[in-house]
């Protein structure tokens, strides 16, 4: 794929990404605003009441009285100039709410990502072509190869609260190892982390081995293997390549299974994060932040699958030249 492909593509997936976060927006402000009830009373929380003169001024300075288009034509020009709104309960700036709870979030998204990949990578690498006789785990046998395979479902299956309620119970309250709560350090993010990746990383490890052992009697892997290359150095530089792909195509849900299950872990683990902040905001119906958080995960989405493809040309030269075609 050459400069002008390269541009084209880009462009093209900006334009997706727009489309995206405008249509996650526009669902999103359309089902808070559907929702019944009312927003002054919802800002001012059941215990309060106010006069029907405070009531109106409230809806006129948010905008309540005008008709859904053109509040929601308001909402979009706000966003365009960055303007996440301001958070009905804490009367603050949205963006300000969003970004002292970024960072926690990133922490546990990011250390759950490189256990993941470093646990599907090496089980799959290890466990892959057992039933052939070939590779370091070739004698593993039938029952042990039976075991990986149910400690892998179990792992997928789990629920994530159990899974972390399990693990608070024997690291924390039992062993007394790691904290049980918050986000002070390296070891309270332990016991989050390996809660959020446990799953992934048992389904991300069975796609690399299925695409490993397709990858296994190709032409590429004996021609490999008749040059004399060691069978580690076949298996990470040519079979682990092309079993990539396919695991590259489960970015989508792999972003998803990361913001779903932060709001989760940090509820069972008290952490501070995005997901407290989006459990919270729909528990009080602050229709600002709980948008802000939905636009938030929509960038996220978009900028990763973006990234993601530019990874899968990086690694299947074949798709640069259907692209250059194209």
């Amino acid at each position: 794929m050459r400069g002008a492909g390269v541009a084209r593509y880009l462009a093209g997936r900006a334009a997706a990404a727009v489309l995206v976060v405008w249509a996650a927006a526009t669902v999103a402000f359309a089902v808070l605003h559907l929702l019944p009830g009312d927003p002054v009373q919802i800002m001012l929380g059941n215990g309060y009441a106010a006069s029907p003169g405070m009531a109106a001024r409230i809806r006129h300075d948010y905008g309540f009285d005008r008709p859904f288009a053109v509040q929601y034509v308001r909402f979009l020009t706000r966003l365009l100039h960055g303007d996440l709104g301001t958070s009905y309960q804490q009367q603050r700036p949205v963006t300000a709410i969003i970004g002292e709870q970024l960072g926690p979030t990133l922490q546990l998204a990011g250390a759950a990502t490189v256990l993941i990949l470093l646990v599907a990578v090496v089980l799959s690498v290890a466990t892959a072509g057992t039933g052939s006789g070939r590779g370091p785990l070739a004698r593993l046998g039938r029952l042990g190869r039976g075991v990986l395979s149910g400690a892998e479902l179990t792992a997928i299956s789990l629920p994530s609260f159990w899974l972390g309620m399990l693990l608070l119970t024997a690291f924390s309250f039992r062993l007394r190892l790691l904290p049980a709560a918050g986000a002070g350090g390296f070891e309270a993010l332990v016991l989050p982390a390996v809660t959020l990746a446990l799953p992934a990383a048992g389904l991300l490890t069975q796609v690399l081995r299925d695409g490993m052992q397709a990858a296994w009697q190709e032409p590429y892997t004996l021609t490999a293997r008749a040059r004399g290359l060691s069978e580690w150095v076949v298996r990470a530089r040519h079979t682990l390549r092309h079993a990539a792909l396919p695991a590259l195509n489960l970015t989508g849900w792999f972003v998803g299974h990361l913001l779903g299950g932060a709001v989760l872990i940090e509820t069972v683990f008290a952490r501070p994060g995005l997901g407290k902040v989006a459990l919270d905001a729909v528990g009080t119906r602050d229709m600002p932040v709980v948008l802000g958080v939905v636009i938030v995960a929509a960038l996220a989405y978009a900028a990763v699958s973006t990234v993601v493809d530019l990874l899968c040309l990086v690694v299947d030269p074949r798709l640069r030249v259907k692209g250059a075609a194209v």
